[in-house]
């Protein structure tokens, strides 16, 4: 990584359930659609999804946690974290897991951060990433244009709806 300064950041807290991975698989989506990111997506979402399952699994299914999933971009990658709160010990990965991009360490305060690391497309480092620009709009302005609606995934929403109307959370 020839520059390793973050230049954006989002995260999302999450409790360690099994309901989380929905949750990532729809915020790694819309962060990189909001980054121009897009040709990232599936490999961000699985090594995401894979960080998030680990968590999930070693939590107490009595009393579960909390867990940050966080994208960085950062020098030439763009970086998915996920920092597990209740977490002792840092999840083994496997032997090139992420093309052996990614890493796991104990925190010094509690908790375990699990790390990978994604190429960001050939010619572009973090600086040069479009980041959104959001404005505000006026009251009564109610307009989408084609392209705002195109990228709604109906198979996503499905999942949310059934997975908000399965929830043991009354």
């Amino acid at each position: 990584m020839n520059n390793t300064q973050t230049t954006q950041v989002d995260d999302l807290r999450l409790i360690a359930l099994p309901s989380a991975l929905n949750c990532t698989e729809m915020f790694v989506r819309f962060a990189l659609a909001e980054w121009s990111l897009r040709e990232l997506v599936q490999e961000t979402m699985e090594l995401a999804e894979a960080l998030v399952t680990a968590a999930v699994d070693s939590a107490d299914p009595d009393s579960p946690g909390f867990i940050t999933v966080r994208l960085r971009l950062s020098g030439d990658s763009l970086v998915a974290e996920v920092e597990d709160e209740q977490g002792t010990i840092p999840p083994a990965l496997a032997p090139g897991f992420a093309g052996g991009r990614c890493g796991a360490t104990a925190l010094r305060g509690g908790g375990t951060l699990v790390w990978c690391e994604v190429p960001l497309p050939r010619g572009v480092d973090a600086n040069a990433v479009p980041l959104p620009r959001r404005s505000r709009k006026r009251a009564g302005q109610n307009v989408h244009s084609v392209d705002e609606t195109a990228e709604i995934d109906p198979e996503v929403i499905k999942r949310l709806l059934s997975g908000l109307s399965n929830s043991d959370m009354i």
